[in-house]
């Protein structure tokens, strides 16, 4: 049975800052909806101290942020850009509209149409987070969707280049510098100067992910996401720098950060824990991490990797690091994990940043009935139906209109009788199933 050696803080103070984080959501995006620029500008100057006219960037101001960077640094967005569009393709190729006879003349298929537009947010309060945009932008557009609108708050009380480049080199049609709950409302909602789109994407802070949460509905979402999660799971064959150096390395993200050892070893339990102090003294993020580790931090011991693999399933995190010496049996039998990462080469960073697959991934256990950010989202699988000849008509009309009735749906079985009559030649009674 699993042994905690380090838990996390209660349940019930995590549901009372998601309370208060609902309260304040609902209010702002009333507003929003109430009062469109005005309250959009109001909450801009508020939350990120950040005023102007009109919050999209002229094209003027985009080769200005594009000019802040070097060309080696230039060249790196442009690489991990190519390995995010690359994967993006081969998994657009595998999705194929079909169109199949089901029966003699009946003819039945699906078409592949990406949205119309997309609203694409990228955060950047605390960070220049600009590997979001290369996730989210770069997949809407290889999906096919023709307008993609992207916010990113101010960082430093101006528009990060980074971030800007990184739309801009993504594919961007509209680059916005807006941050926050009024971003994705002004996006969603619409005002008089932003558009509304159809979809919203992208990772934020809790007030963001509410925000998505509460607009989903009258928009589509990517996902519910919430603060980054990281699991390791790791036996006897690494050691503790490695496992806490991954911890704290995704801790970093935020305060409320899950960071979680799942180890069959208890020596490397304690030699992670003990890592984690040291490393904690000397990393420069270590206010954000080591908050993340002290209050959501969790160091489990189970019996063996079946249990290990039971656990990791129940606790269905969204970035998963391997370390074991049967790293191919977690892949094969693991079933709740936003994305996985197999073996010490690899590191949930290179997914984050570079390596081709999508960071955008579900959190709070949404693992357990969704994947993350994908070309598949961006756009929507839709069925036709064709009848080529009287008699399927008539055919597959006989047994609707049966099953209709059964149902007690007589108008729907009335469609189905007026074309057993018209293709099949059979006198049905209004309002009587076919015999």
């Amino acid at each position: 049975m699993a042994r905690w050696f380090k838990q996390s803080i209660a349940q019930s103070d995590k549901d009372a800052v998601n309370d208060r984080v609902r309260r304040v959501v609902e209010d702002l995006l009333a507003d929003i909806a109430a009062r469109g620029d005005a309250a959009v500008r109001e909450m801009s100057v508020r939350f990120d101290g950040w005023e102007r006219s009109d919050y999209r960037l002229t094209d003027a101001e985009i080769r200005a942020c594009l000019s802040e960077l070097s060309a080696r640094e230039l060249e790196d967005i442009r690489f991990a850009q190519a390995q995010v569009r690359n994967f993006a393709a081969h998994q657009k190729a595998a999705l194929k509209d079909i169109e199949v006879e089901t029966m003699p003349g009946i003819v039945l298929g699906h078409r592949n149409i990406p949205v119309n537009s997309v609203g694409c947010y990228v955060p950047g309060g605390k960070y220049p987070l600009l590997a979001s945009a290369h996730m989210s932008v770069i997949t809407a557009k290889v999906a096919g969707v023709p307008r993609v609108a992207t916010c990113a708050p101010p960082y430093q009380g101006r528009p990060a280049p980074a971030i800007v480049a990184a739309q801009h080199l993504a594919g961007a049609d509209v680059i916005y510098c807006l941050g926050g709950v009024q971003a994705v409302g002004a996006m969603a909602l619409g005002t008089e100067t932003i558009p509304r789109v159809d979809m919203l994407v992208g990772p934020g802070n809790a007030y963001v992910a509410e925000a998505k949460r509460q607009l989903f509905g009258r928009v589509g979402i990517d996902l519910l996401a919430g603060p980054t999660e990281t699991l390791i799971i790791a036996d006897e064959t690494v050691d503790g720098e490695i496992c806490a150096t991954d911890l704290l390395g995704q801790a970093e993200h935020g305060p409320t950060s899950p960071a979680i050892l799942l180890t069959n070893s208890e020596k490397l339990a304690r030699e992670t824990m003990a890592e984690v102090e040291r490393l904690l003294r000397i990393l420069p993020t270590a206010a954000i991490a080591g908050t993340a580790w002290r209050d959501y931090g969790e160091v489990i011991l189970c019996a063996d990797h079946a249990e290990m693999i039971r656990e990791a399933d129940r606790i269905a995190s969204e970035h998963v690091q391997v370390m074991t010496s049967d790293d191919e049996r977690f892949l094969r039998e693991m079933t709740n994990y936003g994305a996985l990462f197999l073996g010490p080469r690899t590191n949930v960073s290179y997914g984050d940043k570079v390596i081709g697959t999508n960071h955008t991934l579900p959190t709070m256990k949404a693992a357990r009935y969704t994947g993350g950010l994908w070309v598949g989202k961006f756009m929507k699988t839709v069925t036709y139906q064709k009848v080529l000849s009287d008699k399927a008509s008539a055919m597959i009309g006989a047994y609707c209109s049966r099953l209709c009735m059964l149902e007690g749906f007589v108008g729907h079985a009335e469609q189905a009788n007026i074309r057993v009559r018209r293709y099949g030649g059979r006198n049905v009674p209004y309002g009587k199933a076919v015999e």
